[in-house]
């Protein structure tokens, strides 16, 4: 115990090494600074977060609540989830990827895909083993890869290559250790999307190299009319785990419902970390699940028109800030690089470690009240980039572009 300045004591203790490698969630600390800000009578107009402001469809709902009605339906579930809701995902797999999953061990449910990564990352990590990591990419990879005390190799993605990885720069890398590669197509932050050609590729350097792939899968419906799963590619599940999640297609991110599905070797490995650290899925919410992977085609193609709406919207206002954005994007979100000519502008008026992204960032926030992400939170290579969330109906986007337009930023 020692004194501090105002007289008062203070334990000598110390938090975990794996906490002081890590810091709070760059969202985490927006959102509150955006919290008082709201306080000051003007709110913000939030762009930044990918949680869908629709409604799961009314049939899900339903579901939950009739079984939330029942006496038994309150008690503690199996931890690999319950039947209904393994075999409904493995039939969704088949329609629409054309894959075969065994539901009864090749599919984990889990409390959000989020989750998934800390326990494949716990299930797989020796403390000092290597970890391929996207840049950019979602930062959650690197910072639970810390948090198991794995070496982190960033691999580039460049615009250029269409957002995809360089094999040959890959190959070229000392790869000894190496023992998970993180990947994700349709791609965040760059909404490129995914193709047989790529999986392949990614596949193959898997095998030949002992590294166990971990597909993040959760955007493959949205403005995408070509959903593809990497367990597709033959022999993948050799390799490869999959991630999904109920929470972008069918609008349930507060629910907290992904999957898992691979080999049931490796499906068991982590069911051994997911089983110490939970007690099972709320059985009423599992059942409602069930029921919004029956959706009709129609429901998909409905979300496709109200997203498509949304994304011309927000290219407009990704234009106004003095970004170009690439037509060809998929996903939740919009990527728009700044162009030099404005990036060379901001440079001399004010300098961030975030690039010329930051800068138009923060001018957005504090000039227009307009909350848009810095695509440096993503990694090095998303320095001179934006992202903007379609989370938000067109009216709010509309008023940002005239909050924006109108402040001149």
């Amino acid at each position: 115990m020692q004194n501090t300045a105002n007289g008062q004591s203070e334990m000598n203790i110390a938090p975990a090494h794996r906490v002081e490698n890590v810091s709070e969630y760059y969202f985490s600390v927006k959102l509150k600074e955006i919290a008082r800000m709201n306080e000051e009578g003007d709110p913000v107009i939030n762009l930044g977060i990918g949680s869908p402001d629709l409604p799961p469809s009314g049939e899900t709902v339903k579901a939950l609540c009739e079984a939330a009605g029942q006496a038994g339906a309150h008690g503690y579930q199996p931890y690999v989830g319950i039947p209904e809701l393994r075999a409904e995902f493995s039939k969704w797999y088949k329609k629409w990827y054309g894959v075969e999953l065994d539901p009864a061990n090749e599919i984990l449910p889990l409390m959000g895909s989020k989750e998934g990564i800390m326990h494949i990352s716990l299930a797989f990590l020796n403390e000092g083993d290597g970890v391929l990591v996207p840049d950019p990419g979602y930062p959650t990879y690197t910072s639970v890869s810390k948090l198991a005390g794995a070496r982190i190799l960033h691999y580039p993605l460049k615009e250029e290559n269409g957002w995809y990885p360089d094999f040959e720069a890959l190959e070229k890398e000392d790869l000894s250790g190496v023992k998970l590669m993180w990947c994700n197509y349709p791609n965040m932050p760059t909404g490129a999307a995914g193709s047989m050609e790529v999986f392949e590729k990614i596949v193959a350097f898997g095998k030949k190299h002992d590294v166990v792939i971990c597909h993040d899968n959760p955007y493959s419906f949205i403005l995408n009319d070509k959903p593809l799963s990497i367990l597709s590619v033959p022999g993948a599940k050799e390799i490869c785990i999959e991630l999904n999640s109920m929470s972008k297609t069918f609008n349930m991110p507060g629910w907290r419902i992904g999957m898992l599905a691979s080999n049931s070797r490796f499906v068991e490995w982590v069911l051994r970390v997911k089983s110490n650290m939970d007690s099972g899925m709320f059985r009423p919410m599992q059942l409602a699940a069930v029921q919004a992977l029956k959706a009709p085609d129609s429901w998909y193609a409905n979300m496709t028109e109200v997203y498509k709406k949304r994304r011309a919207l927000a290219a407009r206002l990704l234009e106004a800030v003095g970004c170009e954005v690439r037509p060809d994007q998929v996903g939740m979100f919009l990527w728009g690089r700044v162009k030099e000519s404005v990036a060379d502008k901001l440079a001399a008026v004010q300098e961030c470690p975030g690039g010329a992204g930051e800068a138009i960032c923060n001018r957005v926030l504090y000039g227009s009240r307009v909350f848009i992400v810095p695509g440096f939170i993503f990694g090095s290579r998303g320095r001179n980039y934006i992202r903007i969330s379609l989370c938000c109906n067109e009216q709010t986007l509309s008023r940002a572009l005239e909050r924006i337009n109108a402040s001149r930023i």
